[in-house]
């Protein structure tokens, strides 16, 4: 949280200069509200736990049935769903202290996100990567869509 809360701090003195060469008040309440729009977003992430970065957020996480293994659902930037190093950063970031068990789904239009685990049809279908840790089973592996990844011998079913 103090990460965040710097990292606010800073963006909110970094506009200040900005906001006082505005050429109008009108100027000035935009940068403002802009300023005030970026707290809000920073303290809702930061009260709800879940983690984001630069190109995606976690939307929500969902059980696996009982099991308490968890599903973390992550929302893409739709114009940068192809570039796989926001995958990467996603995955270390939410898998960093799951040692036994870390599932991560990804999408980029946040109305196919499932509300729990289990998808439908469409909603896989619109699914950008799956990536699985299962210790216990001996599982590693990270699938792709052929639309993020055209080349892969594995595509995500659609």
């Amino acid at each position: 949280m103090n990460k965040k809360f710097f990292c606010t701090l800073l963006f909110l003195t970094l506009s200040l200069p900005c906001a006082a060469f505005a050429e109008s008040d009108e100027d000035t309440a935009d940068a403002t509200d802009e300023a005030e729009a970026v707290v809000e977003e920073t303290e809702a992430d930061a009260s709800s736990g879940l983690e984001s970065g630069n190109g995606w957020k976690t939307v929500r996480i969902a059980e696996l049935g009982n099991s308490g293994k968890k599903v973390h659902m992550v929302l893409v930037e739709q114009s940068r769903h192809t570039d796989k190093t926001i995958y990467s950063n996603a995955i270390s970031r939410i898998c960093q202290n799951e040692e036994e068990f870390c599932r991560v789904r990804f999408w980029s239009n946040e109305r196919f996100i499932p509300e729990r685990a289990a998808l439908t049809a469409e909603q896989n279908k619109q699914l950008k990567a799956d990536y699985l840790v299962n210790k216990t089973a001996g599982i590693k592996e990270l699938r792709w869509s052929c639309g993020v990844d055209p080349k892969s011998q594995n595509c995500l079913p659609n």
